[in-house]
């Protein structure tokens, strides 16, 4: 009698645990399936227009031409990223081979010690390449990688360096550098080299001392002497020092969500989700959930949306649903199914044959310097996909 007591509330516990499931998934607004077919054929457009891995996607001219790049320029490895996330979810084998293509044309930059970028650079081709198919021969240059990106970071500064110089500062970091600790968590975990791991975790508690105001948002550039001081704090791609530029808070809220996972130190996840809420609560935030380029920008509403900062953004929050209470959880799974609603809509989903075959358009990669302004962005694809697989996994 007392195991049935107990059953049938289990049982009765599971079974609207299974209902909630199934409602919830009756209620989804996104066709994954569908999306990643239309991304196929846009993407296989894209591969025919590439014949050379030399000449990475990037983005478009204001004439509307392709714009590409060479492979040390910090936007090379999504493109052969993106390709792997269409390998992961078709298991089709042309994928996998594209993604390989386009990750290995990569490899010469794990040398690469002139930039902070390395995690964008390499870990998402080589990293995804490896976490799917176990490829032996990518695990090295992920591991060298890492050293290269190791060697930007001064114990003195307690940081990784970004830029070598900005407007007369010779140690500037950029929010965005948390996006690259992901490649030093992974190849400290893997070679049991901690020293790695704790320069992760110096680098993110300094960015998270001095890089945020109260109100959870960031600024974009902190600029230090060589003993760790603060000198100044700046932007280069925000509409001023004292405002929200988009992208850098989505950065925030990924990096950060990103670091929890990795480290499980709460400090993180707190501040990933102070950045979410300052984020989606906005009152500059439109209601399709697509930010403008930055929250203070001074023409608003009339100013240019940035679609990537929505996609990263999107991505950052399935994620950290999953480390956050109900309640905020739900927030947080709506949130993000909004932006991919918008981002699939003919507003920000490009139509084969238009945009180059880029998927989304209305990007904004650095309004100030007139570069990549309302134009697609390879990064916008990428983390994208992402979170259409991650919304995927909510079923």
């Amino acid at each position: 009698m007392k195991r049935s007591a107990v059953f049938v509330p289990a049982l009765a516990a599971v079974l609207t645990l299974f209902s909630s499931f199934s409602a919830t998934a009756q209620k989804r607004k996104i066709n994954v399936q569908q999306e990643f077919a239309r991304a196929g054929e846009q993407l296989t457009q894209l591969l025919k227009t590439h014949p050379d891995r030399t000449k990475f996607p990037y983005s478009t001219r204001p004439d509307g031409a392709l714009k590409d790049t060479k492979s040390e320029w910090w936007t090379s490895g999504f493109f052969g990223s993106t390709l792997w996330y269409m390998y992961e979810y078709t298991k089709q084998p042309q994928w996998q081979q594209a993604a390989d293509q386009w990750t290995v044309a990569m490899q010469q930059e794990q040398h690469n010690t002139g930039t902070h970028d390395l995690g964008f650079m390499l870990y998402c081709p080589f990293g995804n390449g490896y976490r799917l198919t176990q490829n032996p021969a990518y695990k090295p240059v992920l591991l060298t990688g890492a050293q290269s990106l190791a060697t930007r970071f001064n114990p003195q500064v307690g940081l990784i360096k970004s830029w070598n110089d900005f407007a007369g500062y010779k140690y500037p970091v950029i929010i965005d550098n948390m996006m690259n600790l992901e490649l030093l968590t992974w190849a400290a975990r893997t070679s049991g080299d901690s020293t790695l791991r704790r320069l992760s975790i110096t680098h993110a508690d300094n960015t998270l001392k001095n890089h945020f105001r109260p109100d959870g948002s960031t600024f974009h550039v902190v600029c230090y002497d060589d003993k760790g001081q603060v000198l100044a704090r700046k932007t280069a791609q925000g509409a001023a020092d004292n405002s929200a530029w988009a992208r850098g808070q989505a950065w925030a809220i990924y990096g950060y969500t990103m670091l929890y996972r990795e480290t499980k130190l709460d400090r993180y996840r707190q501040q990933a989700r102070k950045t979410a809420d300052f984020f989606l609560n906005h009152p500059n935030l439109p209601a399709d959930k697509i930010p403008y380029w930055d929250f203070n920008a001074p023409g608003i509403p009339k100013e240019e949306r940035d679609a990537s900062a929505a996609a990263i953004v999107a991505s950052a929050l399935l994620e950290l649903q999953q480390y956050s209470p109900a309640a905020d959880a739900k927030r947080y799974r709506q949130a993000a199914e909004q932006m991919l609603v918008s981002l699939s809509s003919p507003a920000y989903h490009a139509t084969l044959g238009d945009n180059q075959n880029f998927l989304i358009k209305h990007c904004v990669a650095h309004k100030p310097a007139k570069t990549e302004v309302d134009a697609p962005l390879v990064y916008a694809d990428y983390y994208y996909l992402e979170a259409l697989l991650r919304y995927d996994r909510l079923k």
